[in-house]
């Protein structure tokens, strides 16, 4: 009998022993969380694009908490998000700017000319592989939906061979941009609808033969703008979103029409 005692009797001891320790780890390593953190996390739409500047919602909840954080930086949440978070810290909201995406190409396939059919793995960061894309313009929108496939709220789609934003349903995110290879998706102000639909940066020579419709850095829209909002560099029209008024000037002064009013 005692052969099969004293084993149980160690192996019990053990994890009697084993118990007690780590009660005692408990409580010396126990860290306490701040029920607003929690409160705060519940409120975020737990989207994870880290388009407020941190890893994740938790990670932004406990930077609100703990270090101060700004509580209107959640552009999926948007002014919901941040009127939840004012309650659980017991003090007004902040203003939110809506935001939303958009592509900077229009490049479809009656404009753009290609070069090859690419018969591979068929997405944007494959085809990206092959002397830069299937098309000649090698700042344009490949077409093959990376970015419309890492949209959960189906804001993106392509449409004759260029990625249209849907703002209505757009809760600008990012995740979109960071799938484009070609970089050609920003986050603007919902507000500032005018936007250059190029991203080209060849010359307006080069440009012409690859796209109908690309931007060929001619600076007409940079002298009709009345408040400096837009601006030529490397054969490329930018628009600063803090000084355009969507007036329409450069619009109208585009003589290729890669200027848009993508307001909807």
């Amino acid at each position: 009998m005692m052969t099969y005692l004293i084993p149980a009797l160690v192996v019990g001891g053990c994890g009697i022993l084993a118990g007690i320790l780590l009660t005692v780890a408990a409580k010396l390593f126990h860290v306490e969380v701040d029920e607003r953190i929690e409160k705060i996390g519940a409120a975020l739409p737990q989207a994870n694009c880290g388009a407020c500047g941190y890893a994740g919602c938790a990670d932004y909840a406990a930077a609100i908490v703990n270090n101060g954080a700004e509580t209107n930086l959640c552009r999926p949440g948007g002014a919901d998000a941040a009127q939840k978070i004012a309650e659980v810290l017991g003090r007004s909201a902040s203003e939110v700017v809506p935001m939303v995406a958009v592509v900077h190409c229009n490049g479809d396939c009656n404009a753009a000319q290609s070069q090859f059919e690419f018969d591979g793995v068929q997405t944007c960061k494959a085809v990206k592989r092959f002397y830069g894309g299937t098309g000649l313009c090698k700042f344009g929108c490949i077409g093959l939906g990376d970015c419309a496939a890492e949209c959960e709220h189906d804001a993106i789609k392509v449409e004759n061979g260029v990625a249209k934003v849907i703002p209505a349903l757009c809760g600008a995110c990012g995740k979109c941009a960071k799938a484009c290879p070609n970089g050609l998706i920003s986050i603007k102000p919902l507000a500032k609808h005018i936007d250059v639909l190029c991203s080209s940066g060849d010359n307006g020579k080069a440009t012409k033969l690859a796209c109908k419709n690309g931007c060929i850095g001619c600076k007409i829209c940079e002298k009709k703008c009345p408040n400096g909002a837009i601006k030529v560099e490397n054969f490329h029209a930018s628009i600063n979103y803090d000084l355009c008024t969507n007036c329409g000037e450069c619009m109208a002064a585009c003589p290729v029409k890669a200027i848009h009013s993508c307001e909807k």
